[in-house]
């Protein structure tokens, strides 16, 4: 596939934006509890901006629940990656690692140069792991020392974030 640009794709595959996770009601009645207990916790210590701040990243997260995600595509070009629009040069990025243990975990990471850009997730889906870490091996070092997923990463799939 040639890009407007005559750029090579050498790999391409899209995912989702986020996943979706399947919530039980159980869930929903164990997160309104905690909301409601930090409330009270805050008005208790009248600590009225924590009050806010859970009032507010409780209303993110319920809007955030009725969205349903995009389709992100994800293209590595002779030059850089590009997520969706975004497109990052070699140059930009530091490493690459790959974390594959199935069926829970398979991920593409990228660190950044730029210590303020947070890593790029990018999940594999149905691409073969190996295949992808040759490609990227040409024009990026691979951080080896990287082989389980953040503690972040654990803890929003185990609270279903």
């Amino acid at each position: 596939m040639i890009q407007k640009n005559q750029e090579k794709t050498l790999a391409v595959w899209t995912f989702p934006e986020f996943i979706k996770h399947e919530r039980s009601q159980k869930w929903y009645i164990l997160m309104i509890a905690v909301v409601i207990g930090l409330l009270l916790f805050a008005i208790f210590t009248q600590n009225f901006l924590f009050a806010i701040i859970i009032i507010l990243i409780g209303t993110i997260l319920a809007l955030f629940d009725l969205k349903d995600p995009m389709t992100i595509k994800f293209q590595i070009i002779e030059t850089g990656i590009r997520i969706s629009e975004n497109f990052y040069s070699w140059r930009e990025l530091e490493n690459f690692w790959i974390i594959y243990h199935i069926p829970e975990t398979k991920n593409l990471y990228f660190k950044f140069k730029n210590f303020i850009k947070p890593n790029v997730i990018i999940p594999l889906e149905n691409q073969n792991p190996v295949l992808i870490r040759e490609i990227l091996l040409k024009y990026l070092r691979e951080d080896l020392e990287q082989e389980e997923e953040s503690f972040s990463e654990k803890f929003g799939k185990i609270i279903k974030m």
